[in-house]
């Protein structure tokens, strides 16, 4: 075994090195001088007010049983808990604070390697932030997905079905009382969502990376394989820290390539975009909209898993999870990178179950569910950055589209005006929505959404053009652009945008355009005003003052390591506390 970091700690004889020992088996470890047993972080992130995370606290028991048998000490260390349900205005303003707590917890403390433990959606790649940038052995294991309720006589998914319900709800086509029975059914125990949205997506993104064990992205909350792959976990960090296996030789663009194929084949949310290119952005490696969209290429949907689909994500783990996705999609997944296994995702595959034990979770390439790629990215004039677009979710009739800009400027606005029954819009028009990008909110909500406009809602349109900068559920589809880069709040070109103004979209092309004459343009941001924040003291103005555009992840600038220098890990001086 290579030299234990966590050594420097607990060897020798002075008083520093004793207390640290009693330290150790005050919190029922056991340090013994001279006997080498590597110490285990297992950051917990689960919490009440966090449903998606609740099956975690069992499974530390499970990772410290795996880690003790393989002859290591495990140490189980909270960590802040990221709900989407309950935290405003959303867990992804808190998401680069987690990768901070989780970085500094595993350089102060005496850690030869950490199990993160997570689920809910900026949970998953929070953590794994701040691991990459510790730079330790590291395996994660997520909580698995939620059962699925039955609402008169059908499954229900989660967040999909939760907004076909809300858009028959505001149309008037079923009433309150209809609404509240399905509130019932909705509330139907722990997990992650059980479609593909961000939680799963980023599950399997993180399997596709190497930081899970083959099949864990998929697995069912509070079901046996999640305890066994959890105590399985445990067992194979101590073989990661003898490996010195850490992300920094696991990582590389063909990772993150295989992540990215990976995800636009179960036509995936369009946030684990931005996770993507912050956790390339920890290991120095640059990969954006545009490499994700580029990944796609050949790439067909070919889980049948909703929002792109019609199954959930108990189906998808029946046939084989992501090892199976692996095999159907053949040579197109690069066998170079290594895994947490210490061998490449390649090996892993395995061939779907047959058809006559499943239904067709998991299509193969020449029978898709969908043609590819599933998530596309855009740039233009509105975008000079870039937008994205969950093509899979989307109507291709409106694909290629122009129309007039219908603008609004903030959540309470946009809600507002949409109830509107006497709000003049058309199926025409193009609905923007500017100043809820990162620094705006701050944040970067989920709003980008927008909803149908009531009166045309009654009228049966089910899909309009949408843009903003903000971004959507995962679990959410339609013809809607999101990430615009750079954002409103900074002075991006969709902070000039007025009522009535040109709007070209061209997926196929690529192009996401203002039509407006620079020299108008000109005018406008002449006039224009940047907003300012009510942000004066704590996380909120950090955050505001450091955070990047989406297309580089929504990380904070000094938290990105582009240069080698910047992924160097300062050791801690060990002495008196």
């Amino acid at each position: 075994m290579n030299t234990l970091r966590s050594s420097a700690w607990f060897d020798g004889d002075d008083e520093v090195a004793l207390a640290h020992r009693v330290a150790v088996r005050m919190g029922g470890g056991e340090i013994e001088q001279g006997v080498r047993r590597p110490i285990v972080a297992v950051i917990d992130t689960s919490s009440d007010a966090n449903p998606c995370n609740l099956p975690l606290r069992e499974l530390a028991e499970h990772v410290r049983r795996g880690v003790t048998d393989a002859g290591g000490t495990a140490m189980v260390m909270p960590a802040m808990s990221l709900g989407e349900d309950l935290m405003k205005p959303s867990a992804m303003l808190y998401r680069n604070l987690l990768s901070m707590e989780v970085e500094e917890l595993l350089r102060a403390n005496p850690i030869d390697g950490v199990v993160l433990l997570t689920n809910c959606d900026k949970t998953t790649p929070g953590a794994l932030m701040g691991a990459i940038s510790a730079d330790l052995p590291t395996i994660q294991i997520v909580g698995g997905n939620r059962p699925a309720p039955v609402f008169d006589g059908r499954e229900i998914g989660t967040g999909t079905d939760l907004w076909r319900e809300m858009d028959r709800y505001r149309s008037g086509e079923i009433d309150n009382a209809e609404w509240r029975r399905f509130e019932a059914c909705y509330a139907c125990g722990s997990g992650s969502c059980n479609t593909a949205g961000t939680a799963s997506s980023m599950a399997m993104v993180v399997e596709a990376l190497g930081f899970t064990l083959p099949g864990a992205a998929t697995v069912q909350a509070s079901q046996d394989p999640s305890r066994e792959l959890s105590y399985q976990s445990g067992r194979r960090i101590i073989g990661m820290i003898e490996e010195a296996l850490t992300p920094s030789r696991i990582l590389t663009p063909a990772s993150f390539r295989n992540a990215a194929r990976i995800l636009q084949s179960v036509g995936g949310s369009t946030n684990a975009v931005i996770h993507l290119a912050a956790l390339a952005g920890r290991a120095g490696i640059v990969f954006g909209p545009s490499d994700v969209s580029a990944a796609g290429d050949g790439i067909p949907v070919i889980a049948d898993v909703q929002p792109c689909g019609s199954g959930l994500m108990r189906e998808l783990d029946r046939a084989g999870g992501v090892p199976s996705l692996v095999f159907e999609l053949g040579d197109a997944i690069e066998a170079e990178p290594l895994t947490c296994t210490g061998h490449p995702l390649t090996a892993s595959a395995r061939a779907p179950l047959d058809d006559n034990l499943r239904t067709r979770a998991i299509r193969t390439v020449s029978d898709p569910v969908v043609g590819g790629p599933a998530i596309r990215s855009v740039s233009g004039t509105l975008a000079p950055g870039t937008a994205v677009l969950k093509a899979a979710a989307s109507d291709p009739r409106l694909w290629k589209h122009r129309g007039p800009a219908l603008v609004f400027h903030g959540y309470d606005e946009m809600r507002e005006r949409t109830q509107d029954l006497d709000l003049d819009v058309t199926a025409d028009h193009v609905l923007v929505l500017s100043g809820s990008g990162p620094v705006g909110v701050p944040g970067m909500p989920e709003w980008g959404m927008i909803p149908i406009p009531r009166r045309l809602l009654e009228e049966g349109v089910t899909d309009m053009v949408r843009i903003s900068d903000a971004r959507m559920s995962g679990t959410s589809f339609g013809t809607v652009f999101l990430h615009v880069s750079p954002e409103g709040a900074v002075g991006g070109p969709i902070s000039l945008v007025r009522d009535g103004d040109m709007i070209t979209v061209d997926v196929e092309a690529g192009i996401l355009d203002l039509d407006v004459s620079a020299e108008e343009l000109d005018r406008r941001r002449r006039e224009w005003v940047a907003p300012v924040s009510q942000h004066v003291r704590g996380w909120p103005m950090l955050y505001q003052q450091h955070v990047e555009q989406a297309d580089r992840g929504a990380d904070l600038d000094f938290l990105t390591a582009r240069e080698p220098g910047q992924r160097r890990r300062i050791e801690p001086v060990i002495g008196r506390s």
